[in-house]
């Protein structure tokens, strides 16, 4: 399997972080939050925003309800 690598300070994948933006991560930021990808040197923040698409939420049904949008998070670190 080929991964590949967006975050190298953190060895975060791209997976991994489409992972977390399937599960609720709307933005940059958040993607921080569950994994730590561009909390360092944030040469990676740039392509998170382009995995991310400009203004796209995965979960707006979530967000709308006002729950929190990163739910399972948690069992995403542990799985990693």
């Amino acid at each position: 399997m080929d991964r590949v690598y967006i975050c190298s300070c953190f060895g975060v994948t791209e997976q991994q972080v489409k992972k977390h933006a399937a599960d609720g991560a709307c933005t940059p930021r958040q993607i921080a939050s569950a994994c730590k990808a561009g909390t360092d040197c944030g040469s990676c923040v740039r392509r998170i925003q382009a995995l991310l698409g400009r203004g796209a939420c995965p979960r707006p049904d979530l967000a709308d309800q006002g729950r929190p949008v990163l739910a399972g998070v948690t069992e995403l670190e542990e799985a990693a």
